[in-house]
C-alpha cells in the first residue's frame, strides 16, 4: 500500500532577488549589476532561475546608493523590456545614511512602484513620524503599492505591531522582512537568528519573509520557509552557496534555493502568484 500523501495548506514560497544592495560594487563581485541593463539582465536570469521579485536599488554617477524617480524609472523599464510582468519589481527607499524620512517617502510617490521596501526605523524613527508613516501606508493602499515592511529584531516588530494596534497600518495582511543578523558580529545570520521573530509572545504578521547575512542564508531562508515565509537571497547580504563556494551570480544563488526548496517539497511561486498573496485587503 502506498504511504498517505499529505497535502500542504500553504502559499508557494516567494523568492525574492537582491541582487546589488546600496554599498558593494564589482570591486566586491564583478557580477554586480548596476546599470540598468545589468540589472535587466539579472531579473531575467534570476526569473529563469525561480524568482518571482526583484528588490532594487540604483545608483548614481558616482556609484552611490540613490533614491531618483527617474533612475527608478530607468531601471525599471529596462526590466520590464526584458521580463514584462513576469516579475514584481519592488523598490527599495532604504537611506543608507543619505536620506530622511521625508526624502524616503517622496521617491514612493514619485515612482508610484508596484512595490516597495519601508524600514520601521528609519520612515518612524520615533513619535514625531508616526503620522506621516502611516499616511504614506494609507497612499500606497490607495494607489495599490504594494509595501514590505523591514524589521531589524523583535523590538520592532513589537513597535509595528503596536502602531497597528494604534489604527495607524491600514493593511489586514501586511508583508514584513524579517533581517536575521543585521547587528551580529560580522553580520553572519543563522537559522537561529528566526526564533525571536515568531516564539511567542511575537507578534503575528502575514505574509513575512526572511533575509540574512553570510554563508547560512539559503538554510536560514529554507528554515523560515519551512516555518511558512518566503525567501530573499542574492548578492545584497551574501555570495556563497550552501557548500561554500563563491556563486558566479545573483541566478545561481536563486537556483539554490529553489532547489533547496524543492528538496523539502515546497513549491516556489510565481509573480502572479505573489500580487495575489499582497493584494490590498
Amino acid at each position: 500500500m502506498e504511504p498517505a500523501r499529505v497535502a500542504m495548506s500553504r502559499d508557494p514560497v516567494v523568492v525574492t532577488v537582491a541582487p546589488n544592495g546600496g554599498r558593494k560594487t564589482k570591486a566586491d563581485h564583478p557580477a554586480i549589476p548596476i546599470t540598468p541593463a545589468e540589472l535587466a539582465d539579472a531579473a531575467l536570469r534570476c526569473l529563469e532561475a525561480g524568482a518571482a521579485m526583484i528588490h532594487l536599488h540604483v545608483r548614481d554617477a558616482d556609484g552611490r546608493h540613490l533614491l531618483d524617480a527617474d533612475a527608478y524609472a530607468a531601471a525599471t523599464a529596462a526590466i520590464r523590456r526584458a521580463v514584462g510582468d513576469r516579475l514584481v519589481v519592488q523598490i527599495t527607499s532604504e537611506a543608507l545614511g543619505r536620506y530622511g524620512p521625508a526624502a524616503q517617502r517622496e521617491v514612493i510617490r514619485a515612482v508610484r512602484p508596484e512595490a516597495a521596501s519601508l524600514a520601521l526605523r528609519e520612515l518612524a524613527p520615533d513619535a514625531a513620524e508616526e503620522a506621516a508613516f502611516s499616511e504614506l501606508l494609507l497612499w500606497m493602499r490607495r494607489e495599490r503599492v504594494t509595501p514590505q515592511i523591514i524589521l531589524y529584531d523583535s523590538g520592532d516588530a513589537r513597535r509595528l505591531s503596536e502602531l497597528r494596534t494604534r489604527g495607524l497600518v491600514p493593511w489586514e495582511r501586511l508583508p514584513v522582512l524579517f533581517v536575521l543578523g543585521r547587528y551580529a558580529p560580522g553580520q553572519r545570520s543563522s537559522p537561529a537568528d528566526l526564533l525571536p521573530f515568531l516564539s511567542p509572545p511575537a507578534p503575528a504578521f502575514a505574509p513575512w519573509s526572511v533575509c540574512a547575512f553570510g554563508p547560512e542564508e539559503i538554510a536560514c531562508v529554507t528554515a523560515g520557509a519551512l516555518l511558512g515565509g518566503h525567501c530573499r537571497v542574492g548578492f545584497e547580504n551574501n555570495e556563497c552557496l550552501p557548500d561554500g563556494s563563491r556563486a558566479s551570480s545573483n541566478a545561481e544563488l536563486v537556483g539554490a534555493t529553489r532547489n533547496a526548496l524543492a528538496a523539502v517539497g515546497l513549491p516556489i511561486a510565481t509573480a502572479d502568484e505573489l500580487r495575489a498573496m499582497t493584494a490590498a485587503s
